[in-house]
């Protein structure tokens, strides 16, 4: 792949890795505040998934220039609007997440875990003890989350992080390691982060809630939605 090719030609096992770092440093700060917005809001569940799709604005590789500080404050300034456009099923959600005992959340972006990490600490503070496993790349690809940053988040407190054995810049299954493709068979939820893991899971066929910003014409044609669109689909189960 050509990531592999890029590490090869730089000598690097993680080009990205300052990036991920200032990305981490970045959001790390942003936390609080994040955190008590959602506390305080009058429906915490649907603030902390709105803020953990907008986190996905951390995304150097979509965008380098972009001012992920200046950024951030716009996203946590829109209290009261709604990020909701084209898809957003919080209904079919919300139910999947009351009975679920075990989720499956398939991580995105370093930066952008911290909101991740508020939207487990959310689940787990309304809805008790579920059992989360938190899916990481099993090596640096781009800008993607890897256990390195999961521990730096402290994502490890609240949740089993599990590597997903797949160094590709989403989750395709047949590359995946074993234990990983069982949980992902199993678990009676599955929530998964960003657009390279919608690209790689759309057409599966188990239940999956996909939470994205839409950030190519690829998707935008897919999905009828616009750029910058934040989107909360729930992919049905088929046969």
């Amino acid at each position: 792949m050509i990531h592999q090719l890029i590490k090869r030609a730089i000598g690097k096992e993680d080009p990205f890795k300052e990036i991920k770092e200032k990305s981490n440093r970045i959001a790390k700060e942003v936390y609080p505040l994040v955190k008590k917005k959602v506390t305080y809001s009058k429906d915490p569940l649907l603030k902390a998934v709105e803020i953990s799709i907008a986190g996905n604005i951390i995304d150097y590789a979509v965008n380098t220039s972009i001012e992920v500080e200046k950024e951030i404050e716009k996203i946590l300034k829109k209290e009261e609007e709604s990020f909701k456009k084209g898809f957003f099923h919080f209904d079919e959600f919300k139910k999947a997440l009351k009975n679920a005992k075990d989720i499956l959340l398939l991580g995105d972006n370093a930066g952008e875990i911290f909101f991740d990490k508020v939207l487990i600490e959310t689940i787990k503070t309304l809805y008790g003890n579920k059992e989360i496993i938190y899916a990481v790349r099993g090596k640096p690809v781009i800008n993607d989350v890897t256990v390195e940053d999961a521990l730096f988040c402290g994502i490890d407190k609240i949740a089993k992080v599990i590597p997903s054995g797949s160094d590709a810049p989403g989750t395709i299954l047949n590359i995946c390691s074993e234990e990983f493709k069982e949980i992902f068979k199993s678990a009676d939820m599955v929530i998964s982060k960003g657009q390279g893991n919608f690209e790689s899971l759309s057409e599966e066929k188990r239940e999956i809630f996909f939470l994205l910003m839409v950030k190519c014409d690829v998707v935008t044609k897919d999905l009828g939605t616009q750029k910058g669109d934040i989107i909360l689909l729930y992919n049905k189960k088929r046969l």
